[in-house]
């Protein structure tokens, strides 16, 4: 069943998980559109396994809402099911299974017609890159086989949403490199939430980001927007010799706040090191380099930094534990606790 257009594909609101007294999640609230690729990051402990299992229907909610294209989780969570694709961290595949028999297997427990189950799987096969293995042992097969089975199990009735907790975990660059294409792939047909700790492909795969921390979410919008919105400038980074006692005054005319973030000592060539940060966020590289050149300043290196989605989580979720540092228990005992009550 397919999502109106004008109805988000994901609502959470003020969602709640207690185990024993101990808040896993506590009131996260967010949406996801239609088509969209959204990734969940979040620190060891963060809640993001637990709030996975709660869109899913496998855990229920302490309290709060979810809702899965207008449905309630909570309340209609066999027809959750039938909307929903999920691939649990370590997914437990059938051992002794081939591969197209357990396709065939889960086909028909989702209810894909029989007349469209055998067309349907030789589709997701081919996507999946598994024609060649489609007759082999599941347990025969590599970790990245066995990836790539898990998501074509969960693309396989075509569900609206994809739920997917880490499944890049444990592969090789290139193992990983064929399971982002294949997400990237989805992009909007299917709405996707993937939870992972490799945050590059998260960065390049998905439209937008979610951090949690300690159960809350902590930051969320796009890579570009959260580097705007934690960091605030712009850096550029400059390897130049010659007099720049006059640099500064020479950098406001450029743009009032153009300024030296940090400079190092002279090499043997004389070339200092500097980084500048700007508040603009068009590019004044090209003006930079001619203004240098004309204050008879020697440039051998100049480029523009971004902050990596790993900046911009550590800083993020730093960010996070500060502001609680006050009231917060020493992080050892939290730690213990978490782990003593499954969070994830």
């Amino acid at each position: 069943m397919s999502l109106s257009p004008s109805t988000p594909a994901i609502e959470v609101s003020r969602l709640v998980k207690t185990y024993g007294g101990v808040t896993a999640v506590n009131d996260i609230t967010f949406s996801v559109s239609r088509g969209e690729i959204v990734g969940f990051l979040g620190p060891n402990g963060a809640g993001k396994s637990t709030t996975m299992r709660i869109l899913t229907g496998y855990l229920p909610a302490t309290s709060g809402t979810v809702r899965i294209g207008g449905i309630s989780v909570a309340t209609q969570p066999h027809e959750i099911k039938r909307r929903i694709g999920y691939m649990p961290e370590n997914n437990p595949l059938p051992e002794d299974m081939r591969v197209s028999e357990y396709m065939y297997f889960r086909g028909r427990l989702k209810e894909v017609p029989r007349r469209k189950l055998g067309p349907r799987i030789d589709e997701v096969l081919e996507i999946c890159d598994l024609k060649r293995v489609r007759h082999k042992i599941i347990g025969q097969l590599s970790k990245g086989y066995r990836q790539r089975v898990g998501i074509a199990e969960a693309i396989l009735a075509e569900p609206p949403v994809i739920i997917m907790d880490e499944p890049t975990i444990g592969l090789d660059p290139h193992q990983i490199l064929i399971v982002r294409d294949l997400i990237g792939s989805l992009r909007g047909r299917m709405t996707v939430i993937i939870s992972s700790h490799i945050l590059p492909e998260i960065e390049v795969t998905c439209d937008r980001v979610l951090i949690i921390n300690q159960g809350r979410v902590v930051a969320q919008g796009t890579p570009a927007d959260l580097r705007r919105e934690i960091f605030g400038h712009s850096s550029y980074e400059l390897q130049v010799a010659g007099d720049i006692g006059a640099l500064p005054a020479v950098l406001g005319e450029i743009d009032p706040t153009l300024r030296i973030a940090s400079q190092g000592e002279p090499d043997a060539g004389g070339f200092r090191h500097l980084r500048l940060n700007t508040d603009r966020e068009d590019e004044l590289g090209e003006t930079l380099l001619r203004t240098l050149l004309a204050q008879n300043l020697r440039v051998r290196a100049l480029s523009r930094t971004h902050p990596t989605l790993e900046d911009v989580f550590l800083a993020a979720t730093r960010r996070s534990w500060d502001a609680v540092i006050p009231t917060a228990p020493p992080p050892a005992a939290r730690t213990d606790n978490e782990g003593a009550n499954g969070q994830s």
